[in-house]
């Protein structure tokens, strides 16, 4: 078995630790808020499932997806009621929050509701964005890019460290392979890791098949369990999966999405692997 590197870990807010030995965190929501109902009821359905479990959690959900692939594709409320909504979501079920920014003028806005600023995949060799998020001293997730080998993140690293920041995870989310496909190479994770810091596997997005449907994205969630586990095994630390109750009616994504009642059944087979492969006990 390969070693894990011995990294420090870090806070994401006073009940939220990651890294280090720590068990694997679950980073979940709908990919785009659809109303404040339906984020409220995701959101309170995974903290039951999550705190009977006995898993770390942080809710995700987007105010604004503005890379689709179509220009008709549904993209939120936007940032003036995606962040009310989810300012709400804290305030009301005391969780830590992530969201992605895509325009340097949202961070500091973002920053203020936030535990963790994320950086989408297309962009996170964007200079400015990722410096701005790293001004804010929050932690900042970067997603690895499509395009990017895991060694290549360093010089992601290297601009928010410059910035005075070292909180920051590594996300990978599948690599382009041929068109409308996307691979997982599950050695990337204690590459990336050996830089330093945590790592997460966006499952939801390496499922996807981008542009397979014409005008949207397809995917094949049905894999989902399957890379999980084979993650979970590789010694990542955190799972971002999202999350909807009717995958079939999501507005975003909905092919590569996790049905909310098979949530419990998927987190409570990762558990062993991960205290297994960390040494901790169940």
């Amino acid at each position: 078995m390969h070693k894990l590197s011995n990294i420090p870990s870090f806070h994401i807010n006073n009940d939220v630790s990651i890294g280090g030995n720590q068990p694997f965190v679950l980073i979940s929501g709908p990919n785009v808020i659809e109303s404040e109902k339906l984020t409220f009821h995701i959101a309170e359905e995974l903290l039951d499932i999550t705190s009977s479990l006995d898993i770390p959690f942080v809710f995700k959900a987007s105010y604004d997806k503005a890379n689709r692939s179509s220009l008709n594709s549904y993209r939120g409320p936007g940032l003036k009621e995606g962040l009310e909504i989810l300012k709400q979501v804290k305030s009301r079920y005391k969780i830590p929050l992530i969201t992605d920014v895509h325009a340097v003028e949202d961070v500091a806005l973002v920053s203020e509701v936030v535990d963790i600023i994320q950086i989408p995949a297309f962009l996170c060799r964007q200079t400015d964005l990722v410096v701005a998020a790293a001004k804010t001293g929050k932690v900042v997730n970067i997603k690895k890019g499509q395009f990017l080998a895991p060694w290549d993140v360093k010089n992601i690293v290297g601009k928010i460290t410059a910035n005075g920041n070292q909180k920051i995870l590594l996300s990978e989310r599948g690599v382009s392979f041929g068109y409308n496909n996307l691979i997982v190479d599950m050695i990337s994770f204690p590459i990336m890791r050996a830089l330093g810091y945590p790592v997460v596997f966006d499952v939801t997005h390496s499922v996807q098949l981008p542009t397979g449907q014409g005008q949207s994205t397809g995917g094949r969630k049905d894999f989902i369990p399957t890379l999980s586990r084979a993650a979970i095994a590789a010694g990542i630390d955190a799972l971002f999966l999202e999350v909807h109750p009717n995958p079939a009616e999501a507005k975003c994504d909905g092919p590569s999405c996790t049905p909310l009642d098979q949530v419990a059944g998927l987190l409570k087979s990762l558990k062993p692997i991960d205290h297994q492969v960390k040494g901790l006990a169940l």
